[in-house]
């Protein structure tokens, strides 16, 4: 099953775990209006007999009861009845009722008092046996009223508390053992989530407490749950209190602060679970089958990306637009991207077809109007590529197919060159021949000084894309960045899958760093840079600061309810053929320049004497064809001098 029907699949069952609605609601409920205004006229009925009752001492007096109630009940029934009914209070679903119900109960009662303690009176003063009626009578009239006024809020809110109580305690099943919940925020959304929980059918949690930073909350009670301490002392209140699952809701804290709880929290066999935005609760979409698992996007990622979007609808708008290794994890994103944007056609070009099948299929369901052609084809095949060229006519490409894998490429070197540089200048060399009028090529920070084969002949392409943009009309750029969460063959996947049955989970080494970024975002940011390229620029995404994989594999582990080193064993296994320690990508220093977007800069760079780059690329190639590594990174060398990898020498 491909992941993204696993994930869906995923999705499904935990909102099927946690889902509130009634499956059956009973036939009562097809009455529901009707016995809404029965009881509310049994209540106005029950409070007025209170009233007199009230007022007379708690005596029964058949004086009143035969005389002055039925003749005031009538008279509060016909003036109750309309007034609640104009304010919508046969309209509340009683077993959600909040403070804005109680509230409404208190404007209609109010109201309604007002009315007939003023038509009574003036009925009174304008009868013609006024004159005869004891003025004690109109005195505990009075006092009925007044008394009439609060039986009545008591009553409403009375019924309508007993209803939601019903719900909530007696009609709540437990589905088996409860899981002890531990909710991270005492504010509005851990409110409301708690009280979501309480409002499940079949109840599967025992709330035990809050955690909050704020020390004004330690030692409080939110609906009789105490807030039990810090984020800090999480460690000793879960194993003292056997917590077995963790939500964090805080909607707007950072991804530092989200990391700080699982970190916190390492050691312990926890699931962590997250809520949706505060926006969405407060427009009342909130529920807890909305509740998710903790993803590591949520602990690496950043925040949204502000893009110029009227440049890219005029960069991407009502165009032919070519995307190569449209199957892959980059290029998938980057066809999703671009169909938001309106193309007049899109292009899917892939060398394998199933992962080519998929994102046709995907993008025809979500974007059915926009013309799309899924094209098989090898960019190392000059001939096929001319050809779709030819008969497409694209004005953009955006170049996303490379073999990247560094330990791979080392073994297979020359087919490094063939795909990454032949294929490159195939498609580039295409572009220039048609009329494209932009090109983006989607490179790496491995062609940053490389250490391996793979980001050397990422760099012989870019050199190669440089040096093209230096005569051709169609403006050429790169954009360079590090490692996509998520995307296929990165490590994230590989270290879940080794979760998943069991560990151990391998480690390079404890220093080794990378940056990551996650794949829409990046997509945007290529497509961002692409809008201001003049041609010729390598463009350099702002990665943010480096990660630890050794602890991107701890919080991987901690985020699957295990122990790192415990239930998950850990191992280093040493960096591999062609992999740097560090990754050097920035977008600061003497070589870079900035740009108008603050996540964008351009490396400043020298480009190469034209015949010379053309021969030895032509060289590379030849030599690339016997597989030999040495004299591959020899003749490496001698395009990419910064080239510092084994047998640089």
């Amino acid at each position: 099953m491909p992941d993204s029907e696993t994930n869906t699949q995923a999705n499904e069952n935990n909102e099927a775990e946690l889902d509130l609605s009634i499956s059956n609601p009973g036939p009562l409920l097809a009455f529901r209006k009707p016995l809404i205004v029965l009881a509310h006229v049994l209540a106005f009925a029950t409070s007025l007999m209170l009233s007199f009752l009230v007022a007379n001492g708690m005596q029964f007096s058949w004086d009143w009861l035969q005389g002055q109630y039925p003749a005031l009940l009538f008279f509060v029934l016909i003036i109750k009845l309309p007034v609640f009914a104009l304010l919508k209070q046969y309209r509340g679903w009683w077993r959600y009722v909040g403070i804005s119900d109680l509230l409404g109960i208190l404007r209609a009662s109010l109201l309604s008092t007002m009315i007939i303690i003023f038509l009574w009176f003036a009925v009174l003063w304008y009868a013609p046996v006024r004159r005869s009626v004891p003025i004690g009578i109109t005195l505990v009239s009075q006092g009925v009223f007044v008394a009439d006024l609060f039986g009545t809020i008591l009553l409403l809110a009375g019924l309508r508390m007993v209803v939601r109580l019903y719900f909530e305690e007696f009609r709540t099943v437990e589905g088996g053992r409860l899981k002890r919940f531990l909710i991270i925020g005492a504010g509005d959304a851990g409110e409301a989530l708690l009280r979501e929980i309480d409002r499940m059918q079949v109840a599967q949690y025992e709330v035990v407490g809050f955690i909050d930073d704020d020390t004004f909350k330690q030692g409080t009670n939110i609906h009789g749950i105490p807030v039990l301490g810090t984020v800090e002392e999480l460690p000793t209140i879960c194993a003292g209190r056997n917590i077995e699952e963790i939500a964090i809701a805080m909607p707007s804290a950072t991804r530092q602060q989200l990391r700080r709880v699982v970190q916190v929290c390492e050691g312990t066999k926890i699931r962590f679970r997250t809520v949706p935005a505060l926006t969405d609760i407060a427009s009342g979409k909130f529920r807890v089958s909305q509740i998710r698992d903790v993803d590591i996007n949520d602990l690496l990622g950043r925040a949204a990306v502000e893009l110029d979007l009227d440049l890219i609808e005029a960069f991407a708008k009502d165009k032919t637009i070519l995307v190569t290794g449209a199957g892959g994890s980059i290029g998938s994103e980057m066809c999703r991207q671009v169909c938001n944007f309106g193309p007049k056609r899109l292009l899917l070009i892939e060398q394998a077809e199933n992962p080519l099948f998929y994102i046709e299929r995907e993008l025809h369901s979500q974007f059915p109007e926009v013309s799309i052609k899924a094209l098989v084809c090898n960019i190392t095949d000059r001939i096929r590529v001319e050809k779709v060229f030819e008969e497409y006519r694209p004005e953009v490409v955006i170049h996303a197919a490379a073999h990247k894998h560094v330990p791979l490429m080392e073994l297979n070197p020359g087919e490094a060159i063939r795909n990454n540089v032949v294929g490159t200048q195939n498609i580039a060399d295409a572009a220039d021949n048609y009329g494209a009028t932009n090109f983006v090529m989607i490179s790496t920070d491995k062609a940053v000084n490389p250490t391996s084969i793979m980001g050397s002949s990422k760099r012989v392409a870019e050199i190669y894309i440089q040096d093209l943009a230096r005569t051709s009309s169609t403006h050429f750029v790169t954009v360079r960045f590090g490692n996509v969460l998520a995307s296929d063959g990165s490590v994230v996947p590989i270290f879940k899958k080794q979760i998943a049955e069991g560990g151990p989970v391998t480690v390079t080494h404890p220093e080794m760093k990378r940056y990551f970024m996650t794949i829409p975002e990046a997509s945007q940011l290529v497509l961002q840079a692409a809008t201001m390229g003049k041609g010729g620029e390598i463009f350099v995404l702002d990665m943010g600061e480096p990660v630890k994989i050794v602890d991107l594999a701890r919080e991987l582990i901690t985020l699957s309810g295990f122990r790192p080193g415990e239930d998950i064993e850990m191992i280093f296994t040493g960096p591999r053929p062609g992999e740097k320690l560090f990754e050097e990508l920035r977008i600061e220093g003497e070589d870079m320049q900035r740009t108008r977007h603050p996540k964008i800069g351009i490396w400043m760079n020298i480009p190469m004497d034209r015949d010379k780059l053309r021969a030895g690329i032509a060289e590379l190639v030849e030599i690339a064809k016997t597989q030999d590594h040495a004299a591959i990174v020899q003749k490496i060398k001698h395009l990419v001098p910064e080239y510092t990898g084994p047998n640089a020498n």
